[in-house]
């Protein structure tokens, strides 16, 4: 198993928690090969693998859509930059949306994000009556993309 890095190896060079690798390795993500002791090991090739993990969850994708995208690979190699030119052409539309999102945030910072907490004097203007309230809970009036969606637990 010569060449092969031990999960805290990984976890250094790459910036990630122990426990993240884990993870990814139970999504199938990334690939380990055991030790007879039962110790994760991990080829080089995992921290490309990993960098691709990172930059797609950067531009908002979930676990199960860089699952989907590291699927299209033949036999679960790591992304060549090929593979990432054609894989983040289908992400550039979600990211200028996100972009888009951020912008008119960043626009409108100086008043009213559409919080629904009625706690600005300004808040009467875009929100009278809080009609926005009976559209539900949250910030109905903060772009989709920049919501996020609390993660589902596991916990029985």
């Amino acid at each position: 198993m010569d060449g092969l890095l031990t999960i805290g190896q990984v976890a250094e060079r790459s910036g990630m928690a122990v426990s993240a690798l884990r993870y990814y390795e139970a999504q199938g993500l990334v690939t380990a090969t055991r030790t007879p002791g039962g110790a994760r090991r991990f080829p080089r090739s995992v921290l490309r693998r990993l960098a691709f993990v990172r930059a797609a969850q950067n531009v908002g994708l979930t676990l199960p859509e860089i699952r989907e995208a590291l699927a299209t690979l033949p036999d679960g190699r790591t992304p060549s930059a090929r593979d990432w030119a054609r894989l983040s052409e289908s992400w550039r539309d979600r990211l200028d949306e996100r972009i888009r999102a951020l912008q008119q945030l960043r626009d409108g910072l100086s008043s009213c994000i559409g919080c629904g907490c009625l706690s600005l004097t300004r808040c009467a203007l875009y929100n009278p009556g809080d009609v926005r309230g009976a559209e539900g809970p949250g910030a109905r009036l903060l772009s989709p993309a920049l919501r996020r969606v609390p993660p589902v637990s596991n916990a029985g």
